[in-house]
């Protein structure tokens, strides 16, 4: 296997957690990556569903947006949003919610809002779309998110999607139907929550990263399991088929738009 960078072993990594048949709510980005390797590799009826209204989509490229009409073009069916929303995941049919965010705290809650005050920021992000209601309802929910001391941070600026709140039972005593966030994967392992807590817990790193790698880029005192596994490198397969998706989707992107007048 010819040497990965520490996106592509995330992306993979990300992609080891899910399994065929599941129902998974996917995410722009890192995530919608990691969901169509898995569907490329070892889940091959896993099935997708975009916000869009896109279910059981199979894209050969990676989807600009929700909007992508790849992501229409190739599904088993599209409903209207309100439907996907109200018959699909608040009816508890979604198995996995894939998210990604600018900023998450130490009990997995995310901020896909503003950065800095919410009457001024300092920068106005995408923002909510549908994430909170998947970090809600979804039996359980996996992020992806490059780690730095401004993604994860002490305090968020804006509480857009709820993970666990304040922990110990918090999300719990609320009546979130959902599981919540049971894997952080970011560049340089996973954080998964304590059973007791909640709080974010480093139980996995990548086989060239550190613990002290891995402190550097949290910004709260990171807890550390006892045990720490080792997330094994992208097989040749994964790689290559990882790969081939990427050079699809940038060619893909790179073709110019016809629009018939």
């Amino acid at each position: 296997m010819s040497t990965c960078t520490r996106d592509e072993w995330m992306t993979v990594a990300a992609a080891r957690l899910l399994h065929d048949h599941s129902v998974c709510f996917v995410g722009i980005g890192l995530p919608s990556a990691a969901c169509n390797l898995a569907r490329l590799t070892h889940a091959p009826e896993i099935v997708l569903i975009y916000e869009s209204g896109t279910i059981g989509t199979r894209p050969d490229v990676l989807p600009l947006s929700i909007g992508d009409s790849e992501l229409a073009e190739t599904a088993a069916c599209v409903v209207t949003l309100p439907e996907i929303f109200s018959c699909y995941l608040q009816a508890g049919r979604v198995d996995i919610g894939f998210l990604g965010a600018a900023q998450i705290d130490r009990h997995g809650n995310l901020n896909s809002t503003v950065i800095g005050p919410y009457d001024a920021p300092q920068t106005r992000l995408p923002g909510a779309g549908g994430a909170p209601e998947i970090a809600l309802h979804a039996r359980q929910v996996f992020v992806m998110l490059k780690a730095s001391r401004r993604s994860f941070v002490e305090r968020l600026d804006f509480r857009t999607s709820a993970g666990y709140l304040d922990g110990h039972g918090a999300r719990a005593r609320s009546g979130a139907p959902g599981g919540g966030p049971r894997a952080v994967i970011t560049d340089f392992g996973m954080l998964t929550p304590h059973p007791q807590s909640e709080e974010l817990q480093l139980t996995a790193l990548f086989a060239d990263a550190s613990v002290d790698e891995a402190r550097a880029a949290v910004g709260w005192p990171l807890l550390v399991a006892d045990r720490i596994d080792t997330i094994a490198p992208p097989s040749a397969h994964e790689h290559a088929t990882l790969r081939a998706l990427n050079t699809r989707t940038r060619e893909a992107h790179a073709r110019p738009v016809r629009i018939p007048l």
